[in-house]
């Protein structure tokens, strides 16, 4: 009886020590790294009922950290770094000092705090950086005001510069503030004053704010004004989000597009304000899968796809969507605009739900762009196909037609859709004469005014255009 007492216990221990041990491993592989409670949405999963619905898939949170939550350890304040914010004293090197120190860890942020104001020279902020690297600006950030104050070793082309970055987020609650009225001013290139007078312009006048061969970027919240020439331009990126930014400059001043992009892909522009004196998103060669949606645009140039095939260059656009949409107080809603001798092509894009207030030009595909009086024509033309325009409707300045189709003698554009296209004079006379040249497409609906000058079908030279094509 005793010995077979014995060999329970001992069977029990065995058995015992083996599950504890089989728990332990099993524990091993299952661990999983404990994740921030206050980490946001991604934004392909935003929880804002006014998000777009379907947004590009590419740009991804850029942080895994709210900046408002990060651990103090990870949060680089230039005033830290010897910033004075007092809106006289140069604070560059406060601002490099912290941009290296928060590049250097992961979910980095580079804090402007509120109340101050900062003026740095042009600066590259350069990467790679480690992944979540965040620039915050609450406060007011500006360059020196104007070209006399610029130093004279620096770029005249840019402002700020952010170069070769991944997963990186620029935003905060403050202002960038551009400074431009100097520059506007310099006696280099005309351009419309008021009541048709010529005025002075810009000549190297520097883009605010500039994004080079970087990817999943994110730019939000911030006010952008007064910008001496581009606010805001994307070269050679991939996964871009853009959303609920300030935007804004005089409607006079020249060349000061909102947002440009060019040799980008895969970009989100959403539930942003716009008003300038140039394009309020200009969209250049090399772009594609771009998304734009709950942009209110105005004064402004409208929203504009190029210009394209300047200087006999191939240019490839496409697949690009902007829908509900508000364009007001504008010397064009949506444009098309590409020069005599390119190649390439502008293919797959959908303007949809677009309110026109008081706009002249509101739809205009022009193929004859030209910014001289002797520009000379040529055969060769970027090919403009596959264009629909679904639910334009509201207002137009009586001074231009709403509708004008100017496509190439060579290159005809093809396949223009027309649907519930409904443009009333502002004041005045309804004017019912849309000017078309070589286009070709349909109307699904009848429009107001009519358009009776839109070939149906398609020419007999759509087959040779591939030629033409990218």
């Amino acid at each position: 009886m005793d010995l077979a007492r014995t060999l329970l216990v001992m069977i029990w221990i065995t058995a015992s020590l083996f599950f504890q041990n089989s728990s332990n491993v099993e524990g091993r592989y299952h661990y999983h790294k404990k994740q921030n409670k206050s980490s946001p949405a991604p934004p392909h999963e935003s929880q804002d009922p006014s998000s777009p619905a379907n947004p590009p898939s590419a740009p991804s949170d850029p942080y895994p950290n709210d900046p408002g939550s990060s651990s103090t350890n990870s949060v680089f304040d230039v005033t830290s770094f010897g910033a004075v914010g007092d809106g006289c004293t140069d604070d560059t090197a406060a601002f490099t000092a912290a941009w290296k120190a928060a590049c250097a860890v992961e979910s980095g942020v580079v804090l402007a705090p509120a109340d101050y104001c900062f003026i740095i020279t042009s600066t590259i902020f350069s990467g790679p950086c480690k992944p979540g690297l965040v620039f915050q600006v609450d406060g007011v950030l500006m360059p020196p005001d104007g070209p006399d104050s610029w130093p004279k070793a620096d770029s005249r082309k840019q402002w700020l510069v952010f170069y070769r970055l991944d997963h990186m987020s620029f935003t905060g609650k403050g202002t960038i503030e551009g400074n431009g009225q100097k520059w506007w001013e310099l006696p280099c290139k005309p351009h419309r004053g008021p009541n048709g007078s010529t005025m002075s312009g810009p000549c190297d006048s520097p883009a605010l704010i500039r994004f080079f061969m970087s990817s999943n970027l994110v730019v939000s919240s911030l006010k952008i004004q007064n910008s001496p020439q581009f606010h805001m331009k994307f070269d050679g990126c991939e996964g871009v989000l853009i959303e609920k930014l300030s935007i804004s400059s005089p409607k006079l001043s020249p060349n000061t597009d909102g947002i440009h992009i060019e040799n980008t892909k895969t970009v989100g522009i959403y539930n942003s304000m716009i008003a300038n004196g140039d394009d309020c998103i200009s969209i250049g060669p090399g772009c594609s899968d771009v998304d734009i949606e709950g942009v209110t645009c105005g004064p402004s140039h409208g929203i504009s796809i190029g210009s394209l095939g300047v200087h006999n260059s191939q240019a490839c656009v496409s697949n690009i969507t902007v829908r509900n949409a508000v364009i007001k107080e504008s010397d064009n809603g949506l444009r098309i605009k590409t020069w005599q001798g390119g190649m390439g092509s502008v293919t797959g894009i959908s303007f949809e739900n677009i309110q026109m207030e008081n706009v002249m030009n509101c739809i205009i595909i022009d193929q004859y762009y030209c910014m001289a009086k002797a520009c000379l024509n040529q055969t060769s033309a970027v090919h403009v196909y596959d264009i629909s325009f679904r639910n334009i409707k509201g207002t137009y300045d009586v001074r231009k037609p709403p509708i004008h189709f100017a496509c190439s003698d060579t290159i005809p554009c093809t396949n223009i859709t027309l649907s519930e296209v409904e443009l009333y004079p502002q004041e005045g006379e309804l004017l019912d004469d849309p000017f078309c040249w070589n286009a070709y497409g349909n109307q699904e609906t009848l429009t107001i005014p009519p358009i009776n000058c839109l070939q149906d079908g398609e020419p007999q030279t759509v087959a040779a255009l591939s030629a033409f094509g990218c």
